[in-house]
């Protein structure tokens, strides 16, 4: 039976140094890091002092199931300054930053943790770490701490979320921050936290784990393991390690395209641009080549060391393709030069008609999908300004002089003689500083399913089976920055007859702003072309519940969507409206 690690990090106590360890997982784990700048009195980091944030999540729904631990070997002084009990998660759905004073709580356990912040004279081993959160007795120790039967944890319906901190100084006071949250304070600070602690916060912290594969929606990590990286990378990427308890080792998921996109649609192409800094004396620009054409995105600014999200908004085709868009970089500046997008078209799989005589005695209702959902998503523009520094700049000349003077003999005297002045002149010889400016989206929607008005019998929540339903649903975009954002503009309802795969209706669209309606289209087997389904005539009394994919809400970020559900009752079936009588 093998049961994997998928990622990363940190976490738990052994119970016992006499107790044999057997290993419960395979290590999907990788780690970087580099040499360490040098420090200050008020800034300053020493190697060892670090530890692990561990989280339980649900499987199906990507939600943290308990209050996250903190394990290290240390212990933090008491005042330190720290965010509370936080997942990488819930910060990336949306949670706030909240420093907190004092209060600090850790669990240091029996057998010492590895190394986990590598340092230029103590690397941290990989191997080492891979070990540790593979140990059977370690997975039992965070069951005991986080509270949930072991049997339970590693039964296939939770992941061991592992993330590394560090306890460190700036400005002269403690703090304990995980990689997810340096980054998320140093946005706060305006980047003061990664000009005098980057070496840690923003490369040995957040490479110390990541992932290998791609899991829990957060990917697998190909970039440099060495190099400084950026906010948005770190809150992406990085600081992440996952434990998956799983009954064989599936391969990872290739993802062969960068993009998937829907027929006719607005959407949005977005690049990371880094290298040098890019400030109006040194500009960067971006053009995108996309079917024939070149969108071109100037004056993109960012500081040396970071990084900037740059995108474009286009109008896919109106039949499948695969689209390859290039991308060229002026200036210092380096990108993805070449992303690929594949364009599908959902329409097209409408359910057959139904006819009275239908029947499907096997009928077992299955379980409501769970689609790809994310419904809120974050970015932000660095916005240079100059810092004035004037400065004298000097330039000595002489100053020559002649006295000329006669003396009681009647002889005339001469004396050239001269004194500096300065000539100079004012000088800015100021910076670039930057502004990062965050912007936001969130994505809400409603279902609601409906009997169809003609059907003669029926309730506003109640009909036959073998009449039809209709669905109106609805989805609203709220947003810092209307101009980066699309609507929603694709719903997608599958139906319990066809277990919620094989057929399905794409819904007719209208949009205004950014809102969204969706309704069914027009059905060509509906008498009265109704816009409407018809439940089958078979289905048996019960709920009734139909299930839709809201997608195509794009930012630069990437793309919003919402998984919705409504039901109504099935209750008889329309041949009890209809009797056999003999013709008079």
């Amino acid at each position: 039976m093998k049961r994997i690690l998928a990622l990363v990090l940190s976490i738990v106590l052994m119970l016992g140094v006499t107790v044999p360890a057997y290993a419960t997982g395979d290590g999907n784990i990788d780690g970087g890091g580099g040499n360490m700048g040098d420090g200050t009195s008020s800034n300053y980091w020493n190697p060892g002092m670090d530890g692990v944030r561990v989280s339980i999540v649900d499987v199906d729904s990507h939600s943290v199931v308990t209050t996250p631990i903190d394990l290290t070997n240390q212990t933090p002084t008491s005042g330190i300054i720290h965010f509370g009990k936080v997942s990488k998660l819930s910060y990336n759905s949306g949670r706030a930053l909240s420093p907190v004073v004092g209060g600090y709580t850790c669990i240091r356990p029996a057998q010492s943790l590895p190394r986990i912040i590598s340092s230029g004279s103590y690397p941290a081993s990989i191997d080492a770490i891979r070990s540790y959160f593979t140990d059977e007795q370690v997975i039992r120790a965070i069951a005991g701490y986080v509270g949930i039967n072991f049997d339970t944890l590693i039964g296939g319906d939770y992941k061991i979320v592992i993330e590394p901190i560090a306890y460190l100084v700036y400005e002269g006071a403690y703090y304990a921050m995980t990689a997810t949250e340096a980054a998320l304070y140093d946005q706060v600070v305006n980047g003061n936290l990664r000009y005098w602690m980057g070496s840690l916060t923003h490369k040995n912290l957040p490479l110390a784990i990541f992932l290998e594969e791609a899991d829990l929606g957060y990917p697998a990590w190909s970039g440099s393991t060495n190099s400084k990286v950026s906010n948005d990378q770190i809150l992406s990427s990085l600081g992440i390690g996952i434990v998956c308890f799983n009954d064989e080792l599936e391969p990872p998921e290739i993802d062969e395209f960068d993009y998937e996109y829907r027929v006719d649609t607005d959407v949005i192409t977005s690049v990371e641009v880094s290298g040098g800094q890019s400030d109006p004396d040194n500009p960067v620009t971006v053009q995108f080549i996309i079917e024939g054409r070149t969108y071109t995105v100037s004056n993109v600014y960012y500081p040396d060391g970071d990084s900037q999200l740059v995108w474009v908004k286009w109008h896919t085709p109106d039949e499948p393709c695969v689209c390859t868009i290039q991308v060229r970089v002026r200036g210092s500046g380096t990108a993805q030069s070449t992303i690929t997008a594949n364009i599908v078209d959902l329409d097209g799989n409408d359910p057959p008609n139904p006819v009275a005589d239908d029947r499907n005695d096997s009928f077992r209702l299955a379980d409501i999908p769970e689609k790809e959902e994310v419904t809120s998503a974050t970015w932000g523009i660095w916005s240079p300004w100059w810092q004035e520094n004037w400065v004298w700049v000097s330039d000595w000349d002489k100053c020559w002089h002649t006295d000329r003077w006669t003396d009681a003999n009647g002889v005339v005297h001469r004396d050239r003689w001269y004194h500096w002045v300065d000539n100079g002149w004012w000088e800015d010889q100021g910076w670039w500083e930057f502004d990062y400016n965050s912007y936001t989206a969130s994505l809400t929607g409603s279902m609601s399913i409906t009997p169809d008005s003609l059907s003669p019998t029926a309730t506003s929540t109640t009909l036959k089976s073998g009449y039809g339903i209709q669905q109106r649903t609805t989805a609203r975009v709220s947003t810092t920055q209307s101009s980066a954002v699309t609507a929603a503009q694709n719903a997608v309802t599958y139906f319990p007859e066809f277990n919620y795969e094989g057929f399905w209706r794409l819904l007719d669209c209208s949009v205004s702003g950014k809102r969204s309606t969706f309704t069914f289209n027009d059905n060509p087997y509906s008498t009265y072309d109704r816009p409407t389904h018809f439940t089958p005539i078979w289905y048996p009394d019960g709920s009734y519940t139909p299930y839709t994919w809201l997608l195509d809400c794009w930012t630069p970020a990437g793309m919003l969507s919402v998984n919705l559900t409504d039901s109504v009752r099935i209750s008889g079936d329309l041949w009890e409206e209809w009797h056999v009588a003999p013709s008079k």
